[in-house]
């Protein structure tokens, strides 16, 4: 599979920010995305090793907009640790 189609987006808030300094960083991926297939995604779009996944899945929020509500969709987050020596730009020059 494509990798893009696995990686939806890089998750950057002050708390995947400052887990990088331990090699880890956090992405929204695919729903129901398996860890394997994150982990080759990871290696082949930003060329370092993988050591370990870790994923969650997060409910959606309800909303309301008016009378009408609903809520918005469920979504799959991956914490992804890389090899000693490795790490990630994910915000150029941050």
């Amino acid at each position: 599979m494509n990798p893009a189609d696995v990686i939806v987006k890089p998750i950057v808030t002050e708390k995947s920010t400052g887990l990088a300094e331990q090699r880890k960083y956090a992405f929204e991926v695919r729903v129901g995305a398996p860890k394997l297939e994150i982990a080759r995604a990871v290696e082949t779009m930003f060329h370092v090793e993988v050591d370990s996944v870790n994923v969650m899945n997060v409910r959606g929020k309800p909303r309301r907009y008016g009378r009408s509500q609903g809520h918005r969709p469920n979504w799959r987050k991956a914490v992804v640790t890389l090899g000693e020596g490795h790490s990630i730009e994910i915000v150029p020059g941050a």
